[in-house]
């Protein structure tokens, strides 16, 4: 096969993703696991399943479920707990999720991931404790996160820190602030 169909200049494109659609240069911050899931038609619409037991690699104590409606285009960021285990999923909507290690101790310090998930792709993402994370609204209409906690939040004593979205202590800018 002979080459003189390429114009000047053109590239081959290099792996970005792999055969199960993620990105190739993806290394997931030590502790946090993705569990892609499908959405299952029946006549009446579809099923998806949120969480199983047997997803997960640590005992599954879910001690409150929650709820958050994000506007088009708004950020949610950064959040970090000291002990509690977050499991993210866009239930409706598109989002992006990022993760940073913050961690000293972790083999994974400095490594960031971006994720996108909701109604077309769901997954749950488990973020555990201490792991910055932060999530945007991608669609054009309200988009709509569970989060499933392994321990309930605390009103007299929130297991909860935050940073602003455009902290310069962590090295990623979200795109719509």
């Amino acid at each position: 096969m002979t080459d003189n169909w390429l114009i000047d200049g053109a590239r081959k494109d290099e792996q970005s993703i792999t055969a199960d659609w993620m990105q190739s240069s993806l290394r997931l911050i030590d502790g946090v696991s993705i569990r892609e899931v499908s959405n299952v038609p029946k006549d009446n619409g579809w099923l998806t399943e949120i969480c199983r037991r047997d997803w997960l690699e640590t005992p599954a104590q879910i001690d409150q479920v929650f709820q958050v409606a994000l506007n088009p285009g708004v950020v949610s960021a950064w959040h970090a707990h000291a002990t509690t285990i977050d499991r993210l999923f866009v239930s409706f909507g598109m989002m992006r999720v990022v993760l940073y290690d913050a961690r000293e101790a972790s083999p994974t310090r400095g490594v960031i991931n971006e994720l996108r998930f909701g109604s077309l792709r769901p997954a749950l993402v488990i973020v555990p404790p201490q792991v910055w994370h932060g999530v945007e609204n991608l669609s054009p209409n309200v988009s709509l996160l569970l989060n499933l906690v392994d321990n309930a939040y605390r009103y007299e004593d929130p297991d909860h820190w935050r940073l602003p979205s455009d902290s310069p202590q962590v090295p990623y800018r979200f795109t719509r602030g």
